[in-house]
């Protein structure tokens, strides 16, 4: 490890095999914590290659358990996190919304690490069942039409660095690889990141497989589209700067879209926003995520996703999902 330090202190690139190599002996706990410490900080000082990038993906995609999505055409909505911003649990509400319009989703998701609430610390609140069996997954997804995957149960690997990751409580690179790794390999995915640098990268990545998929970056800073102001979008057909007049809404603020300070407060808030009593600006921020999921699946306009999600939410079909997934994990 000490040479591998030196050489990305230098400035020097990791081939994609070193890159891969890495990753499996950190997971084989061939690295002592400060060594790994050490590595995920000098990461957060330099730039990321595509090369680096795409052998730690396949590193931790050899590595998790697999899981079969073949059956299933669906989409996972999955932001990077790390973006320092503090919103409400945006994506997994977008997630329900777009399993309520009908779109089969298998949502990735983890522990908070940068932020007070992720999307799994919420999910676990709320009592859904966490598991990586086949059967339940199945289950899930064609009674509920959502299935999460909560990223522990699929990648052991990781288990060396979890605690690693909570002790630095900052973003690292393995934010960047979270919606890379889904461990069903989904044939459709919406992905937020925190800058448009990995905005170019994951294009990059996306483009060698025959996935359909839209990146999206907020260009205050956020890793999803918050309405705030312009957001760039790439597909796999073009790239767009889309605005909330794309959507036909008005621009909200910052302050509109904080989550909360507990867990207890994050899981409230994403109940009275599925329960159809969010305000204005959470309604139509998750609706425009959806609706992003929604188009990267179906042959529709923006404002035809729009108006699809926001149906799913104001009607209560996106509450339906919800109940039924807590239905299932309480069997």
């Amino acid at each position: 490890m000490k040479s591998i330090l030196n050489k990305l202190i230098n400035q020097e690139i990791l081939s994609k095999e070193e890159a891969k190599s890495i990753l499996v002996n950190i997971s084989a706990s061939k690295y002592n914590p400060s060594q790994i410490a050490s590595f995920l900080t000098v990461y957060m000082m330099r730039s990321i290659s595509v090369d680096e990038l795409s052998g730690f993906r396949e590193a931790l995609l050899d590595l998790c358990i697999p899981v079969d999505l073949t059956p299933h055409n669906a989409i996972d909505l999955c932001g990077t996190g790390g973006d320092g911003k503090n919103t409400f649990n945006i994506s997994t509400l977008a997630s329900f919304v777009t399993a309520g319009a009908g779109i089969k989703v298998a949502k990735h998701g983890n522990y908070g690490v940068s932020s007070i609430s992720g999307s799994s610390n919420v999910l676990e609140h709320l009592k859904i069942k966490f598991s990586n069996e086949q059967h339940f997954i199945d289950a899930c997804l064609e009674e509920a039409g959502i299935c999460i995957l909560h990223a522990p149960l699929f990648h052991p690997a990781m288990k060396v660095v979890a605690p690693i990751r909570k002790e630095l409580g900052m973003k690292t690179f393995f934010n960047m690889l979270g919606p890379l790794v889904n461990p069903g390999r989904p044939n459709n995915q919406l992905v937020g990141v925190y800058s448009l640098e990995l905005a170019r990268l994951y294009n990059y990545l996306y483009q060698e497989s025959e996935m359909q998929y839209t990146i999206v970056h907020s260009l205050e800073g956020y890793d999803e589209i918050t309405l705030t102001g312009a957001a760039k979008v790439s597909t796999h057909l073009k790239e767009q700067m889309l605005f909330p007049a794309d959507f036909g809404v008005k621009p909200v603020t910052p302050e509109e879209i904080v989550g909360g300070a507990t867990i207890e407060q994050a899981a409230a808030l994403f109940m009275e926003i599925l329960n159809g009593k969010g305000t204005e600006a959470q309604n139509h921020v998750v609706c425009a995520n959806a609706a992003l999921a929604i188009a990267t699946v179906e042959n529709l306009s923006i404002l035809e996703s729009f108006d699809k999600a926001k149906e799913a939410l104001l009607s209560g079909k996106a509450l339906q999902v919800f109940k039924k997934l807590q239905h299932l994990s309480n069997l």
